[in-house]
């Protein structure tokens, strides 16, 4: 009901007594009061419906978000869970061959070592391509233990140095790349080391033995991309 429509009686009862008594103005006077007490309530019945709606409008939103962020959550627990099992299970077959291998396979084929050998720096390798850097770690350094003679050592050693230069841990990532240029300097990835052992000594805040690393490749490498990256290193630190 309308306050227009509640309103109507009152003054239909004042235009009909025009001048009568006191008595019967004071009685339309006090239903228009009444009128008026019902609309003020009427209002807030409104006003606190309102309210209600928009609240659990609100809770019903909030509920939807906090579903959401739970499978969120539970997406990246699996996620977590079988990246794990996965290491684990590399592990545990690395070690059943290292450790349970029967004496007469010791002149096993060449080619299978080589497949292992494959498999497992690929698979490390798929982890530092996806940006899970943790990962790839963790997998490298568990490849450079279980194949210590394989050939792709030096790559698995730079990939496990840019593990830690991207999660910001130069002084390991120096140490992987330390390990390249001591151990490998016939692999096409001692330049490349080089420059990024260069670049993590200057990370690490170690200027004056980054600018002398940079110097030894513009000087020494000289025409190679990675003494053109040195050079502009040293331009941008105005030398």
């Amino acid at each position: 009901m309308t306050l227009r429509t509640m309103m109507l009686p009152a003054l239909a009862a004042l235009l009909a007594i025009g001048c009568g008594s006191e008595d019967q103005l004071r009685r339309v006077e006090q239903e228009v009061g009444d009128l008026k007490l019902e609309v003020f309530k009427l209002r807030q019945t409104v006003e606190e419906g309102n309210k209600r709606a928009q609240a659990d409008q609100q809770a019903s939103t909030e509920a939807r978000g906090q579903d959401r962020r739970f499978q969120a959550d539970l997406q990246e627990s699996l996620r977590q869970v079988q990246d794990t099992t996965r290491v684990l299970n590399n592990r545990l077959n690395s070690q059943a061959r290292g450790g349970s291998r029967p004496a007469g396979d010791a002149h096993q084929p060449v080619a299978a070592t080589a497949a292992e050998d494959e498999r497992a720096f690929n698979a490390a390798v798929l982890d530092y391509n996806r940006g899970n850097y943790p990962l790839a770690a963790e997998g490298l350094d568990l490849f450079l233990k279980t194949y210590p003679q394989s050939s792709k050592r030096p790559e698995a050693l730079f990939f496990l140095g840019l593990c830690h230069y991207n999660q910001r841990v130069y002084d390991r990532a120096q140490m992987a790349f330390d390990r390249i240029i001591k151990d490998h300097a016939a692999s096409p990835q001692f330049l490349p080391a080089k420059l990024k052992r260069a670049q993590s000594l200057l990370k690490q805040g170690l200027k004056p033995a980054a600018v002398k690393a940079f110097r030894d490749l513009v000087d020494g490498f000289s025409g190679s991309p990675e003494a053109r990256t040195a050079q502009q290193e040293l331009s941008d630190l105005g030398l």
